[in-house]
């Protein structure tokens, strides 16, 4: 019997493509793994990295980490892929499933795990080059501990979001239930229209204030990394579907194509707001940081805050507003404080609903305030409290009044359509 050497594989030649991007996993079980072996997943970790370089470097810095850190990661990241089983699975035929580190790391890590999506940036744009279809799950991630965790409302707009990132799409496109952005909710005005373009920080706006066509982290996220989003209809096909929904861009896009910009952009209303008020506090430095410390330590939202004029001297009553569903638990927090805050007693009222007007163009102009203002004195709307931004002015109004107060505004606003 004589012993021979097993065979070994050549390092001379260079990996070849369907080396660099097939499953391996069986093969390395089934025959080892070797030198070359080693080598081709090492180049395609690289080849990964020169991929997402751009994007990498984006990513780190909007992250706060350094871009070497983020190429880094691309390059360890497409080597582990490869040497683990490689980019693509076959799922009934020619699409490719990627069940990836997407979700999973954004779910753990929020917008810094987004420097894990640029490893995917290569594979997916492989597979897409072959005329293959990447089908790629959202709305799920891993916890730490390793459990499967969904990323809350809004989720999958998220994700998709994150995806288009991550291979540089010219466009996300999001079908939902509406087939664009309107000037206010249409089962309330009839004229409402659709619009064509809307800035991310008006859409923002518009998502924090009560308007459901999408969540403030997709939007948040697609300001931050530049993707243009495009809300479409799911319920509207073949000839009856529009040719284009809402487009949501920066500033300079619309600048581009809207020379004249409508003052306000939309009308929002949010019932899901319930008003507090502590009376007669302590009017001392400390006071209100004291209410609203075990608030912001439970996780509760403030929103709008009065400090109105005490009845007596030195005390005052502070007016503020919550989710209606935390209204419960705000005031168990603030009578477990009373000691330490000093008020009277707490009011309460679940039965408001707030109003806001939104539109970029109130930054240039004077006088969207009293507009609003007077169209809602003069049907009689009693406004309860008031907030206010760059772009947005809210208002606390009866919940009663909601429906009139949106029609009243979009018409006093010129919004209605022709």
């Amino acid at each position: 019997m004589s012993l021979t050497s097993p065979p070994t594989k050549s390092l001379a030649r260079a990996p070849s493509a369907a080396e660099l991007f097939t499953p391996k996993l069986i093969t390395v079980l089934r025959e080892g793994y070797g030198l070359s072996d080693l080598r081709a997943d090492l180049f395609a970790g690289l080849t990964v990295a020169i991929v997402a370089l751009p994007l990498s470097m984006a990513i780190a810095i909007a992250s706060g980490v350094t871009p070497e850190r983020g190429l880094f990661t691309a390059a360890i990241g497409g080597f582990l892929i490869s040497a683990l089983g490689g980019s693509r699975f076959q799922i009934g035929g020619p699409a490719a499933a990627f069940t990836v580190l997407v979700a999973s790391t954004v779910a753990r890590h929020g917008l810094d795990g987004l420097l894990l999506a640029t490893i995917m940036a290569g594979a997916l744009l492989a597979a897409m080059g072959r005329g293959e279809v990447a089908v790629i799950p959202g709305f799920q991630g891993m916890m730490d501990d390793g459990r499967i965790s969904t990323l809350g409302r809004g989720g999958s707009d998220t994700s998709a979001v994150a995806v288009a990132a991550a291979v540089e799409a010219d466009r996300c496109d999001i079908y939902t239930d509406v087939d664009g952005v309107y000037t206010t909710d249409p089962r309330i005005v009839a004229r409402a229209r659709k619009l064509d373009y809307v800035t991310y920080e008006e859409m923002l706006e518009l998502a924090s204030v009560g308007a459901k066509v999408l969540q403030t982290r997709s939007v948040g996220l697609a300001m931050k990394m530049g993707v243009r989003v495009q809300v479409l209809s799911s319920f509207v096909e073949g000839d009856e579907a529009p040719k284009r929904g809402t487009m949501i861009v920066s500033d300079e896009e619309i600048e581009e194509h809207q020379m004249e910009r409508q003052l306000i952009t939309g009308i929002a209303h949010d019932k899901n707001e319930a008003k507090i008020i502590v009376t007669r506090v302590p009017d001392r430095p400390g006071g209100v940081a004291n209410i609203f410390g075990p608030l912001a330590a439970a996780g509760i939202n403030v929103d709008m805050i009065i400090q109105n004029v005490g009845r007596d001297k030195g005390e005052t009553d502070v007016t503020f507003t919550v989710p209606a569903a935390d209204l419960l638990r705000s005031i168990d927090l603030l009578e477990a404080a009373k000691d330490k805050i000093g008020f009277n007693r707490i009011l309460s009222d679940d039965k408001v609903a707030k109003i806001s007007v939104v539109g970029v163009g109130m930054k240039s102009h004077a006088g969207v305030a009293s507009t609003m203002f007077r169209a809602l004195a003069d049907r009689g709307i009693n406004i309860q409290a008031i907030s206010t931004s760059e772009i947005k002015v809210s208002v606390l109004i009866d919940e009663d009044e909601t429906e009139l107060a949106v029609r009243v505004l979009h018409t006093a606003y010129g919004l209605d359509a022709d």
